[in-house]
């Protein structure tokens, strides 16, 4: 079902993402309301905490990819430095120019990375050469 189509991927990505993204932020309120600790690098951990759960779930259920660990995991990494590169971007600087609350920034910048991680990593990190025309 995920894989038959970029729709059925996409669809299984928003599912697995919602997992990764609760685990994000979890991680992000805990560091600012538990620990004291800015928001910017609290949700950067949190976004290294989701990215490890997202790697788990998308290999095994989105994109039922059979590329090694050793191949895939580079390159999601890549793809995560991205999206973290993007997150912090975003959440730096709808904190600094509009003075929103913390998770309202937070929102919009997990959006703005959604479309990069899903984009590369159905293109990129997981798709096997035995799916590609023409390559074999």
């Amino acid at each position: 079902m995920c894989t038959v189509s970029v729709g059925g991927s996409f669809a299984c990505f928003v599912i697995v993402g919602g997992i990764a993204t609760t685990a994000h932020y979890a991680t992000l309120m805990a560091l600012v309301e538990g620990l004291g600790i800015g928001p910017v690098p609290a949700s950067g951990f949190g976004f290294l905490i989701g990215a490890i759960v997202g790697y788990v779930l998308n290999r095994r259920f989105t994109f039922a990819s059979d590329r090694r660990h050793r191949e895939a995991l580079p390159r999601y990494l890549v793809v995560a430095l991205g999206g973290l590169i993007i997150n912090v971007g975003v959440l730096a600087s709808v904190l600094a120019l509009v003075h929103w609350h913390y998770l309202v920034a937070q929102v919009i910048a997990t959006l703005a990375a959604l479309f990069w991680n899903f984009g590369a990593n159905r293109l990129w990190t997981f798709r096997s050469f035995e799916r590609l025309p023409n390559l074999k």
